[in-house]
């Protein structure tokens, strides 16, 4: 093994645990984003009777109409869409005085628990090992340098 090596191995390690500790922050960032969305919520709580639109990856449409008549189609769609098709009639929570931040009714932050729980855990499932076996590839050198040096 070489120094090149061993420096090769260094960044590795520094690499894998910046990319879990990133993937992991951002988990627990967009669990207090959906906490914050939920209390923005229920501190003005409307509901509504939406339609979806649309259904996409990264976002589900919806256009609902508030008591004052005007019809509503967040940008960034309904929070908490899993289960939903377009063309569907879904009841839905949104803030009054934000009508852009809605979700469907009955639906919390508690739902991203489990999404965002796997996602953390199976990166730092891939990251610990990996971590350990760099850590430990990078001792031996470390180890055979010290006798070679004796």
């Amino acid at each position: 093994m070489t120094a090149k090596t061993e420096r090769v191995r260094r960044i590795g390690w520094y690499a894998a645990l910046v990319v879990a500790s990133l993937v992991t922050v951002l988990g627990v960032s967009l669990l207090f984003a959906a906490i914050r969305n939920d209390s923005a919520i229920e501190a003005e709580l409307g509901q509504a009777t939406a339609q979806v639109e649309s259904v996409a990856f990264d976002r589900t449409i919806i256009n609902y109409a508030t008591p004052d008549g005007i019809i509503h189609s967040p940008a960034n769609g309904v929070l908490y869409p899993s289960g939903l098709a377009a063309g569907q009639l879904v009841n839905i929570e949104y803030d009054v005085g934000d009508p852009e931040l809605a979700r469907v009714a009955g639906r919390s932050a508690a739902n991203t628990l489990l999404p965002l729980g796997s996602m953390i855990f199976f990166t730092w499932l891939i990251a610990g090992p990996l971590l350990w076996w760099i850590r430990r590839q990078r001792l031996a050198y470390r180890r055979s340098l010290a006798e070679s040096a004796a």
